[in-house]
């Protein structure tokens, strides 16, 4: 990125030396007996000052990047420092045709109101944009909901923000559908966002549910739940936990908040539902939930004196 950089700044130089050469030699008269118009000499001047600005955009995009370790933010650099410069190449266009840089500034001041009127959907989405990168309700690589839908966010620009889907209407569960969802950034300011795989807690409460007669061991049957999740998860979700325990500490609220797998007993009108309560990464609770649910119903079904399934039609 940087060599481009460099290429483009001594292109700037030429084109800026060859500026003064038409306009010393050439304004009004002829140069090589060829007779230069002066247009020549402003569109020398802007190819000058966008070599120029393309050359900084560069070499200071790879100052910032190398210096840049997570590839997220590397997103955001890319994003702010085309937004910089593209504005100042704006600018610095409209001063060099007009010469007169005050009055640029504010036309377009003048002109930024009358865009606030006529464009005010893609306004709010670049206020939206600015939100992002700032308060960081979500970004590149988490996984988010925002209202219906729901993915992993793979790109944030100025004006949207785009999604591979996960669910949705033509999978089940937290597959990928493999459709990508453009979203207008916009949303962010007005719909429920909802982060599943934040910087901090990087983990989700996930529920497991099994359906046991009224006959069975609870206690039984809990116990042997709790150490099949144990024996998955245990190490992870103590280690999850206790990152989840450094954020509360930094927040007013108190939670009690368990280090390991617990269950649930819930009473249903022919069955009693037991509900396997465990922390997991966002984007592995499909597969953690299929890994234990072959465990339980294993372990189950060596204790059958024990672990009873219910027999009635109405289940």
């Amino acid at each position: 990125m940087s060599r481009a950089g460099y290429f483009a700044l001594v292109g700037a130089g030429a084109l800026y030396g060859s500026r003064h050469l038409v306009q010393h030699t050439g304004v009004d008269g002829s140069l090589l007996g060829v007779t230069v118009p002066p247009f020549v000499v402003t569109g020398l001047s802007i190819a000058a000052v966008l070599f120029a600005l393309y050359a900084g955009y560069n070499i200071f995009g790879s100052y910032l990047l190398e210096r840049t370790e997570s590839k997220r933010r590397h997103h955001d650099v890319r994003n702010l420092l085309r937004l910089v410069f593209g504005g100042l190449a704006l600018i610095a266009s409209f001063g060099v045709i007009t010469r007169e840089w005050v009055s640029v500034l504010f036309s377009l001041g003048v002109l930024g109101f009358a865009i606030i009127f006529a464009l005010q959907q893609p306004l709010f989405s670049l206020i939206g944009w600015l939100y992002i990168i700032v308060k960081r309700p979500y970004q590149v690589g988490d996984r988010i909901a925002i209202e219906e839908m729901r993915g992993d966010v793979v790109s944030v620009d100025f004006f949207v923000t785009e999604v591979w889907e996960i669910g949705g209407d033509l999978v089940s569960m937290n597959q990928p559908s493999g459709r990508i969802v453009t979203v207008p950034n916009s949303t962010v300011l007005s719909a429920r966002v909802v982060n599943f795989y934040g910087e901090g807690v990087q983990s989700v409460w996930n529920e497991l549910s099994v359906q046991v007669a009224y006959e069975t061991d609870l206690a039984f049957a809990s116990e042997l739940m709790v150490d099949a999740a144990t024996a998955q998860l245990g190490e992870e979700m103590a280690q999850q936990v206790e990152e989840y325990r450094q954020r509360l500490h930094e927040t007013p609220v108190e939670l009690d908040v368990n280090d390991r797998p617990t269950v649930n007993i819930v009473q249903q009108e022919s069955w009693v539902e037991l509900r396997l309560r465990y922390t997991v990464h966002p984007r592995r609770g499909t597969r953690a939930k299929n890994a234990l649910y072959k465990t339980i119903l294993t372990r189950f079904n060596k204790h059958p004196e024990c672990v009873k399934f219910p027999m009635s039609r109405n289940r």
